[in-house]
């Protein structure tokens, strides 16, 4: 319940952000546009970051990883949503990014070994099948439109490898995560706006599309990151896809009347196949082998009984050993629960 209520708060900020961006950014160039809104995610990254003794810090072994996710999430992702969006509607648009949890599903399944039982992969056929009827509807309204979708199917592919990477990444505290993957996108985006002499934005339109990323992806990625540690990089994928019906629900709201059937059969289907992996359910016999490693924890979750003396007190984070264990629970694929099936 936890990680499904962090995921679904992340989707609520990363939802709103899309129709926003789209109405912030117009006469923007693509590349300005996530240079700034990842100088505000990074912002909040500075704001957010712990201290060693409850978060484990990023070591210098995880940069290959950040600079992997800072090309993939904080430079192609919103560069290619920034340009998709002012080629389509917000409302399609919007939708289209639920796909974002077919790309994460299925790479944490073959990088992770993450458990897909048949309604899983149901679910994800659903998404796909939603993503397919909105390509074709908005295709036939104009090629500017259908290119427009593409560029932000783009994005959501770009976003899955973004999500899968950053799940090896759950154990380090989420404000560096997003403090490190938010300043090298911004380096990344802002570099390539000025070798493509891209217009300066006005104060305006900056200081809004700064703030947009502060919530929309600082917040958003951050809460993203938690709910991942605590439920798995799959699932979290799939409550996230929520984001997408926010967010047009937001664009209709704001004056986008680009709404047709086939828009409205492409939701749909993706909101069966959204709630359909929610309600999936997992347990069994498993063992816990030997393991050695650091993140922020408690002692009352069943999986934390190694000594201290004192005891401290409510989470706190330092290298520590799990014994071998034999039990059975209702579980996801957090970071205790990623064995073999």
């Amino acid at each position: 319940m936890r990680g499904a209520g962090l995921a679904l708060l992340a989707a609520a900020l990363f939802g709103v952000s899309t129709p926003l961006v789209q109405r912030a950014g117009e006469g923007v160039g693509a590349f300005s546009t996530a240079a700034l809104l990842y100088a505000g995610a990074a912002f909040v990254g500075a704001l957010l970051r712990r201290p060693v003794e409850r978060e484990a810090a990023l070591r210098a072994t995880d940069l290959r990883r950040v600079v992997c996710m800072a090309l993939f999430g904080a430079a192609i992702g919103p560069a290619a949503l920034a340009w998709g969006l002012q080629r389509t509607s917000a409302t399609s648009a919007s939708l289209l990014l639920t796909l974002e949890a077919l790309f994460t599903v299925v790479l944490a399944r073959l990088l992770y070994g993450e458990q897909m039982d048949r309604r899983v992969w149901l679910a994800m056929l659903l998404l796909l099948a939603g993503g397919a009827v909105l390509v074709h509807d908005q295709g036939s309204v104009g090629e500017v439109q259908l290119v427009g979708l593409l560029a932000v199917l783009g994005a959501t592919a770009a976003w899955g490898v973004d999500n899968t990477l950053s799940r090896g990444l759950v154990e380090r505290d989420p404000g560096q995560v997003v403090l490190a993957k938010a300043a090298l996108g911004a380096l990344f985006t802002a570099a390539l706006a000025l070798a493509l002499r891209e217009p300066v934005p006005g104060v305006g339109r900056a200081v809004a599309l700064v703030a947009i990323g502060a919530s929309g992806y600082g917040l958003s990625l951050r809460l993203y990151l938690l709910a991942q540690r605590a439920f798995g990089a799959a699932r979290t994928g799939s409550v996230f896809a929520f984001a997408p019906f926010i967010g047009a629900l937001l664009a209709i709201s704001m004056g986008d009347r680009s709404s047709r059937m086939g828009v409205a059969a492409g939701g749909a289907l993706m909101l069966a196949g959204v709630a359909l992996h929610l309600a999936e359910s997992h347990a069994h016999d498993h063992v816990h082998e030997v393991t050695e490693h650091e993140h922020s924890h408690t002692h009352d979750d069943g999986h934390h009984n190694h000594p201290h003396e004192p005891m401290p007190a409510g989470v706190h984070s330092h290298t520590h050993s799990h014994e071998p264990l034999r039990h059975s629970h209702a579980h996801v694929p957090d970071v205790h629960h990623l064995h073999r099936h």
